[in-house]
């Protein structure tokens, strides 16, 4: 939107396409931060299955999705407002509810996962797809993106076979079952679900935490240059994952995570490009996590 939005009316505004998707926005900021990425996914044999191809092979990642030419390679459809944050989100991911369970079967991707140092996947895969991919990870750490509250209960019979699980207040609500919007309650609440690490964000606010030493808040900046708001979750997960790789605790990790997102919603691509200054300037500025004592 270019104004003020209206309900139930015709509202001016511009269109833009970008190839995303929360595993893939979360992987491209990973592979950014120093890890190697293999992608599996589905697409159809259009125009946009071709775009996503192009974007993979640009991102220097190994690319193990399968092309069903009859088929439309899944979408989301975002609506902004004219200050960059999110009022409505169309998700089309037919492909993905009829055909990715029986992907889970293939030799590739069976051998992709044996061969992988950690997996890394989001709630657009339907439910039996997940808790496919949880029994083939076997001792392998297994991070989840919530993507949205609609889906985010997908995860719920593998709480306890994730390593990590990202995720914003009304995707931890679901998960819970809370009405609380305090996110350091609902962590409290993630924690009883049987979930050894999660990571809760609350926009502008803080962001709250689970490891294996307790509960944890990093307090958030305030943002001075807001673009849009897509891909910021995303940058979160993908970059926390891969200093986690890397041997940071999660109380580091998360802070290069909302570095990372700080750069994210000051660009108006789903995925931010920034030199390694530009990134250090914004981890300065990430306060680092604190112990919390609020009660459940």
């Amino acid at each position: 939107m270019t104004g003020p939005y209206v309900a139930a009316a015709s509202n001016p505004g511009t269109m833009r396409e970008e190839v995303g998707g929360g595993a893939f926005n979360a992987l491209r900021n990973a592979v950014r931060h120093g890890v190697c990425g293999t992608i599996l996914s589905l697409r159809g044999g259009d125009l946009a299955g071709d775009a996503v191809s192009r974007a993979v092979a640009d991102s220097g990642i190994m690319d193990l999705s399968v092309t069903f030419i009859d088929r439309t390679t899944p979408s989301y459809t975002a609506l902004l407002d004219a200050e960059g944050e999110l009022i409505a989100g169309f998700a089309d991911m037919d492909l993905y509810e009829a055909c990715f369970g029986r992907q889970m079967r293939r030799r590739s991707v069976r051998d992709a996962i044996a061969n992988s140092c950690a997996v890394l996947c989001d709630a657009n895969l339907p439910a039996d797809a997940l808790i496919s991919l949880a029994a083939l990870t076997d001792e392998r750490p297994l991070y989840g993106v919530a993507i949205s509250p609609a889906k985010v209960s997908r995860f719920i019979p593998i709480l306890p076979q994730l390593q990590c699980l990202f995720m914003n207040i009304r995707e931890a609500q679901v998960v819970t079952g809370e009405v609380s919007t305090n996110p350091i309650t609902l962590v409290h609440a993630l924690k009883r679900k049987g979930l050894s690490s999660a990571v809760v964000t609350a926009g502008g606010d803080i962001l709250a935490g689970l490891d294996s030493t307790g509960i944890f808040e990093v307090k958030i900046p305030a943002a001075t240059n807001v673009a849009d708001v897509t891909g910021a979750g995303d940058s979160v997960a993908g970059t926390t994952t891969a200093c986690l790789m890397r041997g940071l605790p999660l109380r580091d990790a998360v802070r290069h995570g909302i570095a990372a997102a700080s750069l994210t919603i000051a660009s108006s691509n789903v995925v931010a490009s920034y030199e390694d200054d530009a990134f250090a300037e914004a981890l300065e500025r990430i306060p680092v996590a604190q112990s919390s004592s609020s009660d459940a």
